[in-house]
């Protein structure tokens, strides 16, 4: 059976994910290459309902949030990603299991996440992992100009520095993973080293 590239993007809020997963997308399909853009929470029709809760739908404990969290996950690998891997094509998340492990893990000091996300996705991690790392204070005032802050978006200043400082953890232990991306750089810098980490991964095109 064909098997895909599953690529995922993370950092904080206002780190430039969304612009990056556009321009991968739009370099990978120039080329060729079948592609599939999605996002947690949102990318299956229940997802986009569960989102609603989370950002936008009044208080969430934060047992409550990890697991519905973990919901749209596994809705998400069940209906979309595991069938386009399957397919043979690039997949690219904004967001996926180390999000979990930043936010609900790292700062909601929450045990057990890593497990209810593995057990969610049946193991499923992504072949590669970018990680834009930029000063939480720079990426809440871009967040903060493109739109209204949603729940997470609104809390305060230490949250969102325990969220940073978890996600270097993260690309720490595994960097044959995770890379590192300085999220300050210019868009084009950025798409450009997204492009060299990216190519060697890319499988091999019938002829």
């Amino acid at each position: 059976m064909a098997r895909g590239l599953f690529i995922s993007f993370e950092g904080g809020d206002g780190a430039g994910k969304s612009t990056q997963v556009q321009l991968l997308a739009q370099w990978l399909e120039a080329r060729g290459y079948p592609v599939v853009v999605t996002r947690e929470p949102g990318g299956t029709p229940l997802g986009k309902r569960v989102r609603q809760m989370l950002l936008h739908g009044g208080e969430v404990s934060p047992r409550a949030e990890a697991l519905l969290y973990a919901a749209d996950r596994a809705q998400h690998i069940d209906a979309l990603v595991r069938p386009a891997l399957e397919d043979g094509a690039v997949v690219i998340t904004d967001r996926y299991i180390d999000s979990s492990l930043a936010y609900q893990g790292g700062a909601r000091e929450l045990e057990g996440i890593r497990e209810i996300s593995e057990w969610a996705v049946q193991g499923l991690w992504p072949d590669v992992t970018i990680l834009l790392d930029l000063p939480e204070t720079v990426g809440l005032d871009r967040a903060g100009n493109e739109q209204e802050a949603d729940r997470i978006e609104s809390e305060g200043a230490s949250f969102h520095a325990d969220v940073r400082k978890r996600f270097l953890q993260l690309a720490a232990a595994e960097p044959e993973r995770i890379s590192v991306l300085d999220g300050s750089q210019s868009i084009e810098d950025i798409a450009r080293a997204v492009r060299d980490l990216i190519f060697p991964h890319l499988p091999v095109k019938a002829s």
